[in-house]
């Protein structure tokens, strides 16, 4: 049996942090209490120092490149980046090559995970204008939810036809998440800038191309769509000030059909940095100004916004080296994201039970994930320790995202991971990622 104690740990679960100790048995969280005996000598015993002891993160939204992208990352090496940034459960999005529109190919993606996976693990299905057999098909016990792309991606993703949206709102009863930008927005903005600097675009304008106007189009489109419909609708990667108008904090979430989601660097950084970090912070939606990302930190703290993610999205060095126009959007998160959070606490922007609450309870509220999320007996032992006096600098070195670069390259955190669990087996230790493939596919109770 798989016994481990964990002693002295301020222990962060529900809005609380109190004192005491975890025993897990296994994979589960058997005790909590304020003083836990070792009962027997096979028993591992891990001092948490008064550090503190949280769920593990659950990111709703990476793409971690496999299958057909795998130069740029794959399950196995952005698993293991996740669970050394305390990501233990991740969601991961439909765009890979094929695209996982069939359920033949989503259920391909779930046999590598098993196989190949550090964290625990769910892929959502893909909606095009043409798959709407498929998706209606979809298992909701284990399947996370249906994505659509109202923006363009890799290939047939694309879902622009308005009669196939609404047939899609109508019949499903899972949860749609949605990327927002309104593609004609996009065109004309492009065109415009072409006329101007034409080939050679410069990245600081990348947020006026995919402007606040052609997100605010397509997400309140889709919130109108949703209510029309009464679909459950997650929107991801708000970007804008704008937005926050779409969403409410005047019910709980668990009576909410339309919650919303904010990424790592949307919160951290603003258009003023593409002058020193160029295509390196190049995403879609774009990094936007700084008054967009005080509203987004505003409605994250009083409840528009329900969730914190990632947008996990390698590409190579070499990708990103290339001129604006092209070099792709999207970068390296997961070992990052806590830890940045854990910044923003140091600043005062944010409370640890709010980053817990943001970054482990709600995601599994949202997606109603099977005793994870949540630091209680009975539940899956999947937690992280945080040291927050303990600083590190990102090098090169120890980064583990298959691409090798990050954007907080050079940035020294206030707090590290010590320890990461998964399933109750400790898998990242003093910057180590163990040999361990402990994830599970992750279970719903719909």
């Amino acid at each position: 049996m798989n016994r481990i104690l964990i002693k002295n740990a301020k222990i962060v679960n529900e809005g609380v942090i109190f004192e005491g100790d975890l025993l897990i048995e296994n994979d589960i969280i058997v005790e909590i209490s304020e003083t836990i005996s070792a009962k027997s000598a096979d028993c591992k015993i891990i001092d948490a120092e008064g550090n503190y002891l949280m769920p593990g993160a659950i990111d709703d939204q990476v793409h971690f490149r496999e299958p057909g992208l795998t130069h740029k990352g794959d399950i196995e090496s952005e698993s293991k980046a996740a669970i050394a940034g305390g990501i233990t459960s991740y969601i991961e999005q439909p765009n890979t090559i094929p695209n996982a529109v069939t359920q033949e190919i989503l259920e391909q993606k779930y046999e590598l995970a098993a196989q190949k996976s550090y964290a625990n693990y769910s892929f959502m299905m893909g909606a095009t204008n043409d798959n709407l057999e498929e998706v209606l098909k979809t298992n909701p016990k284990n399947v996370a939810g249906i994505k659509i792309f109202l923006g363009s991606s890799t290939g047939n993703m694309l879902v622009d036809n308005e009669a196939t949206l609404e047939k899609i709102f109508s019949n499903t009863s899972m949860l749609i998440a949605v990327h927002c930008e309104d593609e004609t927005t996009i065109k004309n903005n492009l065109e415009k800038y072409k006329e101007e600097f034409g080939e050679d675009i410069p990245v600081t304008v990348h947020h006026l191309i995919r402007s606040e106007e052609a997100c605010y189009i397509s997400s309140s489109k889709a919130v109108a769509l949703a209510k029309k419909t009464g679909a459950r609708l997650h929107v991801f990667h708000l970007s804008t000030a704008k937005e926050m108008d779409l969403f409410t904090n005047k019910i709980p979430l668990e009576d909410k059909k339309i919650t919303a989601e904010v990424c790592i660097h949307h919160l951290w950084f603003t258009n003023e940095d593409y002058a020193t970090k160029g295509n390196l912070i190049k995403w879609n939606p774009a990094v936007k100004t700084a008054n967009d990302r005080k509203v987004l930190w505003e409605a994250l703290l009083d409840g528009r916004i329900d969730v914190i993610a990632t947008d996990h999205a390698p590409h190579t060095l070499e990708e990103k080296s290339k001129s604006y126009m092209n070099a792709p959007s999207g970068g390296p998160l997961v070992q990052h994201a806590v830890v940045a959070m854990f910044e923003a606490f140091h600043q005062g922007k944010i409370s640890v039970e709010k980053i817990v609450e943001k970054m482990c309870h709600n995601p599994a509220k949202i997606f109603k994930i099977e005793k994870r999320g949540f630091i209680k007996v009975g539940y899956y032992a999947d937690l992280v320790i945080v040291n927050s006096g303990l600083p590190w600098s990102v090098k090169k070195e120890n980064i583990i995202a298959k691409c090798g670069w990050s954007p907080f390259e050079g940035f020294t955190f206030k707090s590290r991971i010590t320890h990461t669990f998964v399933n109750g087996q400790l898998v990242y230790t003093a910057f180590k990622v163990k040999d361990i493939r402990a994830g599970k596919r992750l279970l719903f109770e719909r």
